[in-house]
């Protein structure tokens, strides 16, 4: 059901955890199947020096937030702020049709992760 890439991220998934200087949290849920994702940022100078992940779900929305992570760290906010899920999914090498809204958190929550800092500032 999954390629190498998936699972090779869902079985070791890269960038676990929480940043150590926290500038901001990006926090979704999907509202299909219940999973979470959380995304940890720690801003710079508007470039995302370190970014780290949390997710409560399938291999989907591990491997994605994994790849994510992996493709936002040392983006400048606005860079980052472009990255969609359909590149997410490509840089995985495809999703099963019926895994792909468990995709989409990752892209949402640093979204939402990206909004919240730029609110404090």
């Amino acid at each position: 059901m999954y390629n190498e890439t998936v699972l090779d991220h869902f079985q070791n998934p890269r960038n676990v955890g929480e940043v150590e200087n926290l500038s901001a949290v990006g926090r979704v849920q999907s509202e299909d199947c219940g999973d979470t994702t959380f995304i940890y940022l720690d801003i710079e100078d508007d470039v995302i020096k370190d970014i780290k992940f949390k997710t409560f779900g399938c291999a989907a929305a591990i491997a994605s937030s994994s790849m994510l992570t992996e493709m936002a760290k040392g983006l400048t906010l606005e860079e980052a702020k472009k990255l969609t899920n359909e590149e997410v999914v490509d840089r995985l090498g495809g999703l099963p049709g019926f895994k792909i809204h468990c995709s989409v958190l990752a892209a949402d929550a640093l979204k939402a992760a990206i909004a919240e800092y730029e609110a404090k500032k």
